[in-house]
């Protein structure tokens, strides 16, 4: 099975860990949604989180799309705990930047927003809250373009088909035109054939050039159906190398004690016993999902 890691960045309060239940119960991976109120969401998983209501630690958790197992990380949003977020950036194929729909771009959005690209990281926004009074859509997305990028497309009615890029309203040319002057290759292709085909949309995703915009609100589970079916079209898993490789993010203990490295295996093999830093062999292998964790042979 391919695998890909994406992470979920956001400025504190913009719904990020909400966003992440919504996520796994739509993907079926919970079977019921948890609640930052109630003490009881899935990446919440140290009673300090629980009792401040805010992510600390970066935390993962693993589900499936097709044919291509999704690692989550879930990123501390407030400022005081942005080295953790940044050291998970480098293990990152894809970010999902969360913005708060009430209150538009803050000052933090736009370091996170500065942080993907010096790591060259592609990017799909999620504009959350957008059941609460006053939120404007129109003016969310002039906002996203003049304070973060002109590449950022609406792709809300949106949705695949027949391997295409077809819209779910009346408003196809606008569409396939804020989609084709992303990329001047794309533009020429355009402009002969009137067509924009999914290859394209995941090249540009990839290559920065167009940043896929979603509307909804995670509380509500509003957009979450079209905003995973996008990610499903959009994401893919990158190749790896067949020789081993493995960028080491973290370090923790559990709560036995036992120390815990954390890394991501980007090419080959890691099996029980391999040496990986110097002398020191592997132990044990575990894939956490949440606070639960599965042990392996090899990953």
């Amino acid at each position: 099975m391919k695998k890909t890691v994406v992470g979920l960045l956001a400025h504190v309060d913009a719904g990020k860990t909400t966003l992440s239940e919504a996520i796994l119960y739509g993907a079926g991976a919970i079977r019921r949604l948890g609640r930052v109120d109630d003490r009881d969401a899935f990446l919440d998983t140290f009673e300090l989180e629980r009792a401040r209501g805010i992510t600390i630690f970066s935390k993962q958790a693993v589900f499936s799309m097709g044919d291509t197992e999704v690692t989550l990380m879930d990123t501390p949003g407030h400022v005081d705990f942005s080295a953790e977020m940044e050291r998970t950036l480098q293990i990152l194929d894809y970010a999902v930047l969360v913005i708060n729909g009430a209150d538009g771009i803050q000052g933090h959005t736009e370091t996170l927003w500065r942080l993907l690209k010096r790591y060259q990281i592609p990017a799909v926004l999620f504009v959350n809250k957008m059941d609460q009074a006053g939120t404007d859509k129109e003016r969310l997305m002039a906002e996203l373009k003049d304070r973060l990028d002109e590449g950022c497309v609406d792709f809300g009615g949106w949705q695949a088909d027949g391997g295409e890029w077809n819209p779910g309203t009346d408003e196809r040319e606008s569409f396939a035109e804020n989609l084709a002057v992303c990329d001047e290759a794309v533009l020429e292709t355009y402009l002969e054939t009137g067509e924009i085909g999914r290859e394209e949309i995941i090249r540009m995703t990839a290559g920065r050039k167009l940043f896929p915009v979603f509307f909804g609100s995670a509380l509500k589970m509003k957009g979450i159906e079209s905003f995973l079916r996008g990610l499903f079209e959009i994401v893919r898993a990158p190749k790896g190398s067949s020789s081993f490789g493995a960028k080491i993010y973290k370090i923790s203990r559990d709560s036995q004690g036992n120390r815990l490295t954390h890394l991501k295996v980007t090419g080959g093999v890691l099996c029980v016993k391999d040496a990986l830093i110097g002398e020191e062999k592997v132990n044990q292998i575990r894939i956490y999902s949440g606070s639960k964790y599965e042990t392996v042979q090899e990953a």
